[in-house]
């Protein structure tokens, strides 16, 4: 750890009585799951103005298990805490029980800025839960850059994939350091078969978002045929 200028990232106040920083977000993250950052480090965010326990904070809690001790599973594979996906879109059906439940499937990702998460025509298999920071989703044509849209907290992609298996159809870049959940075509087979109530809790919510896409790409395709036909 090294100390530094204090006016962007984190501080965290060492064993040894010395602040060390301004780390990222990826980099505290790291030394929660590597135990120089415990649930009772106190840690000062410059942009808040204000000193607060690992344990306390938003971004990290989501690291430790009730007993405030860093989770001893690999990184990618956190269980997330059941209240940061209460905001999810697409989970909103479900009950609290429900979620804290459905949380054991997900599995959770830090996602430093610039991060390109999925890249357009590689295959994929997962849905992608946006936790914090922003995203961009990107297509590059004729070696430029078109941005679709935008997606933050609450949002999500990835779903064709997760049933499919085929190939994205579009870059996702990290616009800042993020944190995503996702659950991949390997967990939902588990949750169908642990958890069937879930899972067909999770796929009529998936169902509906699809058919919402499909009415409103059909809108738009019988909108633009009317205006190509009133303008011969």
């Amino acid at each position: 750890m090294a100390t530094g200028d204090s006016s962007f990232g984190y501080i965290v106040w060492g064993v040894d009585q010395t602040p060390y920083g301004p780390v990222e977000l990826p980099t505290l993250i790291s030394w929660v799951k590597s135990g120089n950052v415990t649930a009772d480090t106190w840690i000062f965010r410059p942009r808040n103005g204000e000193w607060k326990k690992a344990s306390d904070l938003e971004e990290l809690r989501m690291f430790f298990n009730h007993s405030g001790k860093a989770s001893d599973r690999p990184a990618g594979v956190q269980g997330v805490p059941a209240g940061s996906l209460r905001r999810i879109k697409i989970l909103a059906a479900m009950s609290e029980d429900q979620l804290q439940r459905f949380a054991d499937f997900v599995q959770v990702e830090s996602v430093p800025q610039w991060t390109v998460i999925v890249h357009q025509g590689d295959p994929g298999d997962s849905i992608y839960f946006i936790l914090s920071g922003e995203l961009r989703v990107r297509l590059d044509v004729m070696g430029r850059e078109s941005i679709l849209t935008t997606l933050g907290p609450g949002d999500f992609f990835g779903d064709i994939s997760l049933l499919d298996k085929g190939p994205r159809s579009a870059d996702v870049v990290a616009n800042c350091d993020s944190i995503v959940a996702k659950i991949s075509a390997s967990d939902l087979d588990e949750l169908t078969s642990h958890a069937p109530d879930l899972a067909a809790v999770f796929l009529k919510g998936l169902g509906r978002t699809l058919t919402a896409r499909i009415r409103a790409d059909n809108k738009r395709y019988g909108d633009s045929v009317k205006f190509a036909r009133a303008a011969e």
